[in-house]
């Protein structure tokens, strides 16, 4: 594939509507059925925002998952209970949230559920647009299961999922998936405590089977669970080891942090492409389109015009959806701007 220069995209999720918000807090009031018909209304929902505001590269808005991986452990053998969280009241954070016992060896024969979600996404999506497929990765998937003797520590949880993670990623590209981002936002959430180059070739034995085969990129961000950040964030510890891993794309969280280190985008662009955050998913100020292109122009300083994607700085699932809306129409816009004052 050879995309065009400046194309928008997006990384994966984006907000549920506020009937599916209430229908997935009480499943238990609807058939299935009728489960399956919310799941493909608000994924067509989804598709519509996106391409009514224009965007070159569109996904299903992970519209199916409970969370961008909590949905995952739900089809993964060897679990056990959800231990409670440590914390119920109070600001959001991830001790909100429970980790799972490990009781067994750890599979997942069903496969993950993101083929499913591509098939549906390739039936309901217009032509014209390019379809993306996302799936976290073994080392982000191990950050909510709890060691045990079996798997002594987090890397060996890790490697027990790195197979699991490969059949998924062959399985889209033989349903015909040609762009897949694989989601380690642990790897770059703790690039300052952990040893990079570890992180690399964890990635790099993960994604070795779809290599070549289709547009592959990573999303590099410092978290946004309920639209706050959990890690240091600075890209200078992932970088340069973090250039090794075998992607043709790379995401950079930039706008929530007002374009520090903007310069990293120039070594990424020596080897791949940079998709770049010009759009702050934790903010509700509204970018208008005249600033998205004075973002876009700053970004063209650093790499040239045919290497470069753009795209919110993460998934959008944690912003309200008229924000949402509001955000991507005018992201599409303001690159536009450019993409005339260039010529292409």
């Amino acid at each position: 594939m050879d995309p065009q220069p400046l194309r928008t995209t997006v990384i994966g999720s984006y907000p549920f509507p506020s009937w599916l918000e209430y229908a997935s807090q009480h499943l238990d009031q609807f058939g299935t059925d009728e489960i399956q018909e919310l799941q493909e209304d608000a994924v067509i929902a989804a598709i519509h925002d996106q391409t009514t505001a224009g965007l070159d590269v569109i996904t299903d808005g992970e519209q199916t998952r409970l969370d961008f991986n909590l949905s995952f452990y739900g089809l993964l053998q060897g679990l056990g209970e959800n231990e409670p969280p440590r914390r119920i009241f109070g600001p959001p954070a991830h001790d909100q949230r429970g980790k799972y016992a490990i009781a067994g060896e750890l599979a997942a024969p069903r496969g993950l559920g993101a083929v499913v979600e591509f098939q549906r996404l390739k039936r309901l999506a217009p032509p014209g647009f390019t379809l993306k497929a996302s799936v976290p990765g073994p080392y982000t998937l191990s950050g909510r299961l709890t060691p045990n003797a079996q798997y002594p520590d987090r890397y060996a949880i890790t490697e027990a999922l790195v197979p699991i993670v490969r059949k998924e990623l062959e399985d889209l590209v033989a349903a015909g998936c040609q762009e897949l981002t694989i989601d380690e936002p642990s790897m770059s959430c703790y690039a300052h405590l952990e040893n990079t180059q570890c992180f690399v070739d964890i990635f790099n034995r993960t994604a070795e089977p779809v290599v070549g085969s289709c547009l592959l990129s990573t999303h590099l961000c410092f978290g946004n669970f309920k639209g706050r950040a959990v890690g240091k964030r600075r890209y200078a510890p992932m970088f340069p080891d973090f250039l090794g891993m075998k992607v043709d794309e790379m995401h950079v969280e930039m706008a929530s942090r007002e374009f520090a280190e903007i310069e990293v985008i120039e070594a990424i662009t020596n080897t791949k492409r940079a998709a770049v955050g010009i759009v702050d998913v934790k903010s509700y100020y509204i970018e208008t389109p005249e600033h998205i292109a004075e973002r876009v122009r700053l970004c063209l300083l650093y790499a040239p015009a045919e290497r470069l994607s753009f795209a919110p700085d993460c998934g959008l699932s944690q912003t309200a959806r008229w924000a949402a809306k509001k955000k991507l129409q005018h992201l599409v816009s303001g690159v536009q701007i450019v993409r005339q004052e260039l010529g292409l």
